[in-house]
Formats: C-alpha cells, structure tokens, sequence
C-alpha cells in the first residue's frame, strides 16, 4: 500500500469537495479547481476527509495512488492558501515591471521581452527585481515560473540572468585564471 494515497486528506473549514464521477471539484475561499480521476482510482469524500484507494495492487494503478492523492492534497491547499514562487534577477540593466496584464523584462536583449500574464495567475514586482507568481494552481503556478525563468537563465561566469530565491548558480572559473601560468 502506497504511504502516501492512503493518508486521509482533511477538509479545513470553509472548504467543500464534490465527486461527480470521474471529476473532483474542490471550492474554497481562493477559488475552485478540478481534477479528473484516473480509472482505477476510487476517491470518496465523507466526514470533512478525502480518501484515494486504488481498485488493485497492479503496476498502473500503484503508480496513480500517491500522485493523485498528492494532486487532490495540493488542490485543497491551493483553494485555502494559494501557491507561490519568487524570482529575482539579477544582472547590471535587468529589471522588470508589472504593466495591465502583461509583464515587461528588460533583459540585456535589444528588445523588452513581454510576457502575457496567464488567467488565474497574479504576478507582482518589487524593487524592479524579485518576481512572485501567485496563484492556487500549484501547476500552473510552476510552469508561469519556469517560463520567466527561461527568458534569461541564469548562466555560470558571472551569476546574471533569473533564477529562483534562494537558488545556487555554481560558477565557473572562465578564462582570466589560466594567463596566470
């Protein structure tokens, strides 16, 4: 038995879970996501706690147990507390800005790079370098950072480019140190 599909998920208050067949809807006050779940997979919601039990001890259906346990457990806690990633970046010119729905990136490019604001995701900027994207998509939350990432990864000699607080850039040495010999 998977440790982690048989943990009981519980309901804080002010949070409700509907099963309408195969789909699972999970309201709180942040908002409402749902889930499908996957054959094989019983999920029953009853007493303020979610239980996922699998029909049978064979290879798939193992494999889904803890994930779609952990996938219900994140959507409980995103409709309560939400889900969040901060960027910084850093780099001597780089900055970034919050404009309507759309974020603008000054990266070192001879253009500002744009990037559309995804719905169900908020994204604020202080001091013009630490990103955070909010939102209760724990996924989606995720992906929108990976993809601002990827407009300028944060590249090895000199430590520039986005990357994620709390991240560590291992740095390489370059070319100066062996004129030295």
């Amino acid at each position: 038995m998977s440790r982690i599909g048989k943990m009981p998920i519980p309901l804080p208050a002010g949070v409700e879970a509907r099963l309408d067949g195969d789909r699972l809807e999970v309201k709180g006050p942040k908002g409402v996501l749902e889930h499908r779940i996957p054959k094989g997979i019983q999920v029953e919601v009853a007493d303020g706690v979610i239980r996922v039990q699998r029909e049978s001890d064979r290879r798939p259906h193992r494999a889904l147990h803890g994930l779609t346990r952990t996938l219900v457990a994140n959507m409980v806690t995103g409709v309560t507390e939400g889900f969040r990633k901060q960027l910084e970046i850093v780099g001597v010119g780089y900055r970034a800005e919050v404009q309507g729905n759309v974020l603008n990136l000054t990266l070192g490019y001879s253009h500002p790079v744009r990037y559309p604001i995804p719905e169900g995701i908020g994204i604020t900027v202080e001091r013009n370098v630490l990103i955070t994207v909010e939102g209760i998509d724990k996924q989606k939350v995720g992906q929108v950072a990976a993809e601002i990432r990827a407009f300028r990864k944060p590249e090895p000699y000199k430590g520039k480019g986005i990357r994620y607080v709390g991240e560590h850039v291992r740095r390489k040495v370059g070319k100066g140190s062996a004129a030295g010999r």
